[in-house]
């Protein structure tokens, strides 16, 4: 697992160890990347179910603003802290330690790019997108990317969201929804 390109480009990252975590594949990962190339810079970004930290990470070696990232494991949480050091990153990013669910509701301010990619099959990605949704915290024109079982439904957000693509690698899917801006509302 390692940074494709940006400031920290090459650098490789630590893993969490067992397997409890499931890191995007660096192929996945880049298809992501291609996906939102220009919306990166400048953004605002949340990295939500973190685990390694690596798309947040990679976010902000590509030109993000800053990143948010939240996982409830004290151990994932300090190796997010070692891999934004080893990448000299930490200085945009702030890193939480407690339940992703409950931390969508205490942000202030809205993400312009939003990574979900929690346990499969736990209910967690259903249940942080309807949230999302409902504390309205996706910047107008803002994405969410979510990554999930090549099978699995997800649910249809209110407007201003909506589905903008999907796309399927092997067994994984990502989706990738978009807000409306405020004057198409």
């Amino acid at each position: 697992m390692r940074v494709i390109t940006g400031s920290a480009r090459g650098r490789r990252l630590g893993e969490l160890k067992g397997m409890e975590t499931r890191p995007t594949t660096d192929k996945v990962k880049e298809s992501i990347f291609n996906c939102i190339q220009f919306d990166v810079a400048d953004a605002r970004v949340l990295d939500l179910f973190a685990g390694t930290g690596q798309l947040g990470i990679e976010a902000l070696s590509r030109g993000a603003k800053s990143a948010l990232f939240v996982d409830k494991r004290a151990d994932a949480v300090k190796l997010v802290r070692e891999n934004l050091a080893l990448c000299h990153l930490e200085e945009n990013a702030q890193v939480i330690c407690g339940d992703s669910l409950a931390a969508l509701g205490t942000q202030s301010g809205r993400f312009d790019i939003i990574f979900l990619d929690p346990p499969y099959e736990s209910g967690l990605l259903e249940q942080a997108m309807e949230k999302i949704a409902q504390f309205d915290i996706l910047s107008p024109h803002g994405i969410i990317i979510a990554e999930s079982p090549q099978n699995q439904v997800l649910p249809e957000l209110p407007a201003p969201y909506s589905l903008y693509r999907e796309y399927r690698y092997g067994k994984i899917k990502v989706s990738i929804y978009h807000r409306e801006g405020e004057e198409e509302a």
